[in-house]
Order: structure tokens, then sequence, then C-alpha cells
């Protein structure tokens, strides 16, 4: 995809819990394997304490715009993304975000694309903003909390332990002066038929974690794996990455070895999972190394993808003129690549 019309995003926050969960802690309560932990990478996990995930998407939310200079009350979309529980049933989070930040005029939606939901978010809310005349915002919000008994932060899934955080971007079409980053394409592919590699074997229950008292992605992987192999699912994770990325360079009319392009910023992935499925396929494609952001935070369920582009603004790593590529990947599966621009000067 490509904006017909330049889009800015106007600003992007992350809100990280002051709770953390250590590795060596995990490993000496037998909480987490020691080998895991080395494969995972990560020193220490955020964990909420009390602030339920859609009222960390609020906390974000009042950042981003504030960083903006946008107020709520001039939101035309919403898009909030999740996918672990929110804390109710039948009830929107989205909804509750708009009501709360005082977007009263703004429509909001629920995005549930997995780990490739805030991705997936950006692309709606783009498409949405394209549609429309004149100048138009839209908010897009993620947060989760994967705290027990549901969910094992660092035992739920391989390759990859779960942080808890919210993020949001406020997206502009058309650009104003002043914008941080400008978003030059997001293109997004998926595998459907890898959806049987959450699902397993399980019947389809009658209520949440019938099959299982905990979620246990782990435990559908081996059900796949053991069926499938995997190197199936590796040829098709190489391909998709490849997909993404060369789309979302032709849609930005850049060659792979353009030098404006200064980074490939990964997933918040474990540091094995990066260094053997991503990184290898990465180099082949892309003259830019390859940057990993999250190995304070871990993986951030459907936040990865904006928490990049919150980090790319407050490093100021891009130089004006200059480019940077964004990947994320989640269950289903979906694989997305963004290229933004920090703007040259005028």
């Amino acid at each position: 995809m490509r904006p017909p019309v330049p889009v800015g995003i106007a600003a992007a926050a992350v809100w990280l819990p002051h709770g953390r969960d250590s590795a060596e802690c995990a490993v000496a309560e037998q909480r987490v394997e020691a080998r895991a932990a080395r494969d995972l990478g990560h020193p220490r996990l955020p964990v909420a304490d009390g602030e339920s995930a859609p009222e960390m998407a609020v906390l974000a939310a009042r950042s981003a715009l504030r960083s903006g200079g946008v107020p709520a009350a001039g939101l035309a979309l919403l898009c909030h993304a999740w996918m672990h529980y929110q804390g109710h049933d039948l009830w929107s989070p989205a909804h509750y975000i708009a009501h709360q930040i005082g977007a009263h005029d703004t429509v909001p939606v629920g995005i549930q694309q997995i780990c490739n939901g805030g991705a997936a978010a950006l692309e709606l809310a783009v498409a949405r903003l394209s549609l429309e005349p004149g100048e138009r915002r839209a908010l897009v919000t993620t947060a989760d909390r994967f705290g027990a008994p549901g969910f094992d932060r660092w035992r739920s899934d391989y390759g990859a332990a779960y942080g808890d955080a919210a993020t949001a971007v406020v997206l502009r079409q058309p650009a104003a002066a002043g914008d941080p980053l400008l978003l030059r394409s997001l293109h997004t592919a998926a595998a459907p038929h890898l959806e049987e590699m959450h699902r397993g074997a399980d019947p389809f229950a009658e209520l949440p974690r019938d099959n299982s008292p905990m979620v246990d992605m782990r435990r559908t992987k081996r059900v796949y794996l053991r069926e499938n192999g995997v190197e199936p699912f590796n040829k098709v994770n190489d391909d998709m990455i490849r997909h993404v990325v060369t789309g979302a360079l032709r849609d930005a009319g850049l060659a792979a070895d353009d030098p404006r392009i200064r980074f490939v910023l990964l997933p918040r992935l474990g540091r094995k999972t990066l260094e053997s499925a991503w990184k290898p396929v990465l180099r082949e494609l892309v003259a830019a190394p390859t940057v990993d952001w999250g190995r304070e935070t871990g993986h951030l369920g459907t936040g990865d993808l904006p928490a990049g582009l919150s980090e790319v603004v407050r490093r100021s790593a891009l130089a004006p003129g200059q480019i940077g590529l964004l990947l994320n990947a989640g269950a289903g599966f979906t694989w997305s690549c963004a290229v933004v621009e920090a703007p040259g000067r005028d």
C-alpha cells in the first residue's frame, strides 16, 4: 500500500509499566529454562502492576496526542489492536479508549490480528484516511498485559518472551510541517494455512481456555511441527519476508541498495529467532544493517511496529531525507513491512 497523499506520523508513544521481571529471577525460580532464557536474550521484561491493558492504552494515547499537538476531539478514527484479554467480556476496548481520551466524534474500531495487529491497525487507518477529503487524523493504539494465570510471559511461546506495554501512533493526512516521520509505504502479506500452528489438534472450545488452563502456543506448535516439520514453515517465513520487503520498497519507489535506507528494524522477538530466521534473509535483500531495539522489553504483542516508530522518533534515528524499514509478523500468519522517512528540511 502506497498512500495516495503523504501521511504524516505526527507522534508515536510507548507506555511501559514500572515493574520488571528479570530473566535471572525467572531462571532461579524455575519459571523458564536457563537455555531458553539465553536464546531469548532479554535481561528483563516490563510487568504491569495493577494497570489493565486498556488503561495503559489510554496513557499511551494521551502522551502521543500531547506530543503531536493533536486534540482528541479532532480524530476521525481510532483503531485499537490487542491479542490477549482486555478485562471485560463482550466489550469494546476501542470505545473505552475513545471515551477516556475525549474522542467523542471518532469511530472506534477493534483489531485482532494477533501480533501483527499494530501493523494491521496502521494500514486500516491509512486506508480510511485516504477515502476522506481534507485534513484527517487517526489514532492507532495497542495494549496487552500478559499475566498469570492465563498467560506465561516466559513459557507460553517459542522464540518470544512477552512484555506488558501500550503504544499509540497519531497519523495525519496530508502530512503537516513538523511531523517527525512520513509513512512512505506499508506492505502486508499472509499465509492463512499456517493458522493451524496456533490451533494444533484442539477441538473448538465453548469457552476461553477450555482446551488449556493457560495460553500454550508451544503445545499447539509441537503438534503442527510433528505433522509438517519445520522446513515448510521456514520456507514460507523466508518467502513472506522477501515479499513484504520487496513490495514495500517497490511501493515507496526505492531500490534495495538506496543509500538513504539507514536500517531495517526487526520485530521484538528472541535473539536466536532473529539470528536464524530473520537476519540471514534480510542480509540478502537490503544493504542497510538490521537493528534490534527490543532487548529490554521483549515482544510487545501487537505493539512491536508502533513501538519501533516511537523509538525512531525518540532516538532521532533518521536525519532529514533518510529512510528506515520496520518489520513485523504475527500468528495466522501475517507479515508487514513499513517504510518511513524523516522529512527533508525546507
